[in-house]
């Protein structure tokens, strides 16, 4: 079968204009509306210097096939998901390359609902319409084009997610990193007792200060440096179209993401006991005792956000986290969101009257993680198979990759979606050292 490089798993993504460019964007367009017989589509698009002209050629391709067009302008991924079902649209397209570099950039899609889009659920079959050409013919009445502001409407939304009398008045750190959030900060501001400490929150599509992806340690240092200076009480840093944050305490210690998972699973399941949390199986010993000492249910899915997203609905669950900083929440139409989890951190640092490193100290020493760490691999079908040999005597399991556990420590190793990529994640019962020695054992056998 013919492919289109472009086209991953979840979205479409590539360097402008060898692999994603105006005419793909028209076509992607005119297949979308054609395919799902949309008759609203909401469209935004992130700072990057490409994002305008892809937006344009988009907006023009589902208005030949007839469908009107909703276009928020500059936004972050969570505005359409947001927007899509609040102004009962057909579907949603976000142009966006996320932490990507700057020469990308890239389409996310929702069908109405806000119900994930990608390559299983349809992007595969606007795929082949555009290299068999078959795209349908134009409408007879050309859809219209309609520009609005939906950023009021949007941080209302928000509010349910917190009670503004109830949170202190903190310094926080917040890192745009020259991406999309800045705006949406603003706006949020006034709600919130805080005094914010902003770095880089101008959208700039120089990214004169890196691209904005906080993973990436040598971006973390300038959220580190104004928590220091600052003696701020939290830092938060968001990526690119700010889907994701991430935390740094009042130490300017960055947390990984996996124990974001139990805190806000526990700050949710104050006011809802017995809620059942999604989770994914990379690192999941911590988010199960949390989840079930704060007198929750835990439910194992597939990573990445389309399994997260339809298991949430098939067993009606609250939220769901995953340790790459991906936050879902079921009175947010299923979605992931970069600013619920903020708000929510702010929420339980208040009711707990804790610092943040106090929050998160007792779960890093009692489940030390490795992080992610990825690997290139000529062959990671077979690489996987090797280990599931070496690592027989342990309790495995398959559900995405191979996770293998033993009495007092773990691992799950999985192959990218989109590269190349072995990623390994390993995890032990209070047992640093230990964890280090499986990590590096582990590094040796898939480098090998």
């Amino acid at each position: 079968m013919d492919r289109i490089t472009s086209f991953k798993a979840y979205d479409i993504r590539g360097k402008v204009p060898s692999e994603l460019n105006e005419e793909l964007a028209y076509k992607t367009g005119f297949a979308f509306v054609s395919l799902l017989k949309c008759k609203t589509v909401v469209i935004g698009h992130d700072v990057r210097k490409s994002s305008e002209s892809i937006s344009a050629s988009l907006a023009e391709g589902i208005t030949d096939a007839g469908a009107d067009v909703i276009d928020l302008g500059l936004c972050g991924t969570e505005m359409i998901y947001f927007a899509t079902p609040f102004l009962n649209a057909d579907g949603g397209v976000m142009i966006t390359a996320s932490h990507n570099p700057p020469e990308y950039n890239g389409l996310k899609f929702v069908k109405k609902g806000s119900v994930p889009f990608g390559y299983e659920s349809g992007l595969k079959e606007v795929e082949q319409m555009i290299l068999q050409n078959n795209l349908g013919t134009k409408a007879p009445v050309k859809g219209s084009i309609k520009n609005i502001d939906i950023m009021k409407e949007f941080i209302t939304n928000l509010h349910k997610f917190f009670k503004k009398e109830k949170i202190k008045p903190y310094k926080i750190v917040v890192n745009g990193g020259n991406g999309c959030v800045g705006p949406a900060l603003d706006a949020l501001e006034p709600f919130l007792p805080i005094k914010m400490i902003k770095v880089y929150n101008e959208p700039d599509s120089n990214f004169p200060n890196g691209v904005p992806n906080p993973l990436l340690p040598q971006n973390r240092k300038p959220t580190i440096d104004a928590i220091l200076e600052h003696k701020a009480d939290l830092g938060v840093a968001w990526d690119g179209d700010y889907d994701r944050c991430f935390f740094f305490d009042e130490k300017g210690n960055f947390i990984e993401g996996y124990y974001i998972v139990a805190l806000l699973a526990k700050s949710i399941l104050k006011n809802n006991p017995g809620e059942k949390i999604v989770h994914d199986p990379r690192l999941t010993w911590n988010t199960v005792e949390e989840v079930e000492k704060a007198g929750g249910k835990t439910v194992v899915s597939v990573s990445g956000h389309a399994f997260i997203k339809q298991k949430m609905r098939e067993v009606n669950s609250i939220y769901g986290g995953e340790m790459s900083a991906h936050h879902y929440f079921r009175d947010n139409f299923y979605t992931d969101s970069g600013l619920i989890p903020f708000v929510l951190v702010l929420q339980l640092m208040s009711d707990e009257n804790k610092p943040f490193s106090e929050l998160v100290e007792a779960m890093v020493k009692a489940f030390p993680c490795s992080g992610e760490i990825n690997s290139e691999v000529a062959d990671p079908k077979g690489k996987i198979a090797e280990i599931k040999e070496k690592y027989k005597d342990g309790r495995q399991d398959e559900l995405d990759g191979i996770s293998v556990e033993y009495d007092n420590w773990r691992f799950n190793v999985r192959m990218s979606n989109t590269e190349p990529l072995l990623r390994l994640n390993v995890e032990s019962r209070g047992d640093e050292k230990l964890m280090n020695e499986k990590t590096e054992e582990l590094l040796t056998l898939i480098r090998k």
